[in-house]
């Protein structure tokens, strides 16, 4: 880090809408686990204080206010209980008023702009949320998103996602892509954006016994990271991922 720089810390998170998953067979005799809100509130407080520790964070699976979750805004509460002054949350899918799916930010840096996408696939209910926090195409810019299982959405959701990014040469990307980082659809974002490959994969999912990198934090060319490691994020079936990117000082005015 630079006297031209800041350093932030980030931090991605499927939370799973504060359910406790820790193997397989839970996804099963645990699934009443995801429809009400028992036990939920001392997840959430466990994943206030990891979130807490950072500048960023991009949650994926927040429940933004139904049966399950107590109708608590998951994303509003982490950010009251984390100190974040600044949050913003994406619906997604919403299963009546039993349970529903948000992207969220929280923010302890002032965005000057939010805007939120829904992104295209054979089945609704994925999106994109960016936050931009300079002024004109240097600004830097985070964008947080929830992919597909599919290969062919997947597609198609990171070609939409290329060309919002395709201008910004200071941008981090961050989420569940559902995927492992050399997918030939994730070709498209190194080729048509600024951002990179990750040098090094962590693995994330399932979080009793990481295999698989699917959680990433992708950033620009221009931005230089460091200290990328996976933290529980409670029970979730997902690990959080955190890192810290050091930000030219001219892409935050």
């Amino acid at each position: 880090m630079t006297t031209d720089t800041r350093r932030l810390r980030l931090l991605s998170a499927n939370i799973q809408a504060g359910s406790s998953t820790r193997r397989y067979s839970d996804y099963v005799t645990r699934s009443w686990s995801h429809a009400i809100s028992a036990g939920k509130r001392v997840s959430l407080d466990s994943i206030a204080k990891m979130a807490g520790e950072h500048d960023i964070v991009g949650l994926q699976e927040a429940d933004p206010g139904s049966l399950r979750s107590g109708f608590t805004n998951q994303t509003h509460y982490l950010a009251e209980q984390g100190g974040f002054d600044f949050w913003s949350h994406q619906t997604n899918r919403n299963v009546g008023r039993v349970a529903s799916s948000a992207n969220g930010l929280l923010s302890k840096v002032e965005p000057m702009e939010v805007s939120d996408h829904a992104l295209p696939g054979r089945i609704g209910g994925r999106g994109v949320l960016m936050a931009r926090f300079g002024t004109g195409d240097d600004g830097l810019v985070v964008a947080v998103a929830h992919l597909s299982l599919g290969a062919a959405s997947r597609h198609s959701q990171l070609a939409f996602i290329a060309e919002l990014l395709a201008d910004h040469p200071h941008a981090v990307l961050m989420g569940d892509f559902n995927c492992v980082p050399d997918r030939p659809e994730m070709e498209l974002l190194y080729k048509r954006t600024h951002l990179r490959p990750p040098s090094f994969c962590v693995p994330t999912f399932p979080s009793w016994r990481p295999q698989r990198a699917i959680d990433h934090i992708l950033v620009s060319e221009r931005i230089q990271f460091a200290d990328a490691r996976a933290i529980p994020a409670a029970f979730s079936d997902h690990l959080a991922l955190a890192m810290s990117i050091d930000v030219p000082h001219s892409a935050l005015r």
